[in-house]
């Protein structure tokens, strides 16, 4: 009965199609039907952040390192209730930079340890994202290091290391660079440096040598990318304790606003980028120009904003004939409102800060996040 019925499905089908030709050519029409009626593919948006986070530390004694601060019978009084505030708004924080979506990767300065990575993308409200991170591990007095987050299905991770500053007795231990390289849905890579150079301790002039001597081998680094990919794509983002303007950015990284168009029509708001002039090995600074006027910043300092947080990309990243691609209109200041608080010595707006001096606060951070947004083509 079984070979009857399937002779008889093999004769209908006959009858329905007809003979070997006309079911390849109906086989083939349907494919160019379905072909002209699947919707077209969708971009992608792939936003990256950066932000300071001021101090986030847990509240225990790493061995070797001067956290002391930061421990329950410090001055400070750091405990467990503020701590879990503290990963409590910065998950918030993430969320919202997120908007609808959350960013598809997140540099992170003045993190303390693994430890405090593991409680902010599992412990915290941030575990709904599913980050996943990488860090360093560096010989920085205080204990604080860099992350990199990242969402696994935009950003397959690759590799990961530490870049460390050698010591020697003009320069002082300090944060290690990281270097991130992962696959993107375009199927071409993404190198990301994530840097928190040395501070302004001790006076901007006298402490300047610590950071050209940090962007130097930033430098180096990033050249050797850029010279050894096909189609190199390199995001460097973190808190440089310098301006744009600063010779860290403008002689060394040699970081520059993006070129534009002369035909722009309105320069200083909307400017055109001159795809004829971007070059694959420079480097570009995608909040230079914005940093040029009054009251834009990262950070304010005796009452002047400033920008010391930055996003450099590579030349590539600007090409907007590439399947991925950002625009420096498209690179901002996060300026949320629970963000920023009353200034009541200089006036206008601060960043809410966690501390202010010692005084606890119990505000987010001293510094302000950035961000841009990527289009991404997948492939």
């Amino acid at each position: 009965m079984s070979l009857l019925k399937n002779k008889r499905r093999i004769s209908l089908r006959q009858l329905k199609y007809g003979n070997s030709e006309t079911r390849v050519a109906v086989t083939i029409l349907f494919f160019v039907i379905c072909s002209w009626n699947a919707p077209a593919q969708e971009n992608i948006l792939f936003r990256v952040a950066c932000w300071n986070t001021e101090n986030l530390f847990d509240t225990h004694h790493d061995s070797l390192k001067n956290d002391y601060e930061f421990l329950p019978n410090a001055m400070r009084h750091w405990n467990y209730n503020r701590y879990k505030k503290k990963l409590s708004d910065i998950a918030r924080v993430i969320t919202a930079i997120g908007e609808w979506n959350a960013p598809a990767l997140i540099g992170l300065c003045e993190v303390e340890n693994d430890t405090v990575l593991r409680d902010l993308t599992h412990r915290s409200p941030l575990q709904e994202l599913d980050y996943r991170y990488v860090m360093t591990d560096s010989p920085d007095l205080r204990g604080i290091d860099v992350a990199l987050l990242y969402q696994r299905d935009l950003f397959k991770l690759l590799s990961s290391r530490s870049i460390s500053i050698p010591v020697s007795r003009q320069h002082r231990p300090t944060r290690d660079l990281l270097h991130v390289n992962g696959l993107l849905l375009t199927g071409d890579t993404l190198d990301v440096f994530v840097c928190h150079l040395p501070s302004r301790s001790g006076g901007a002039k006298e402490s300047e040598p610590y950071r050209l001597h940090a962007a130097q081998i930033l430098r180096t680094e990033v050249d050797s990318v850029l010279h050894t990919r096909l189609h190199p794509q390199v995001i460097i983002m973190g808190d440089f304790n310098d301006y744009p303007n600063n010779k860290s950015i403008r002689k060394i990284l040699e970081a520059e606003a993006p070129p534009i168009r002369s035909d722009s029509l309105d320069i200083a708001t909307h400017p055109v980028t001159s795809p004829s002039s971007l070059s694959p090995l420079k480097l570009y600074h995608l909040l230079a120009r914005k940093a040029k006027t009054a009251n834009f910043g990262s950070y304010k300092y005796h009452g002047e904003w400033g920008l010391l947080d930055h996003l450099i990309v590579s030349g590539t990243l600007l090409n907007t004939s590439s399947n991925f691609f950002t625009h420096e209109e498209k690179a901002k200041v996060c300026q949320l409102p629970f963000l920023l608080t009353y200034d009541k010595r200089y006036g206008g707006k601060e960043p809410f800060r966690t501390y202010k001096g010692m005084k606890y606060q119990g505000g987010f951070s001293d510094h302000l996040p950035i961000y841009t947004d990527f289009e991404l083509i997948p492939y």
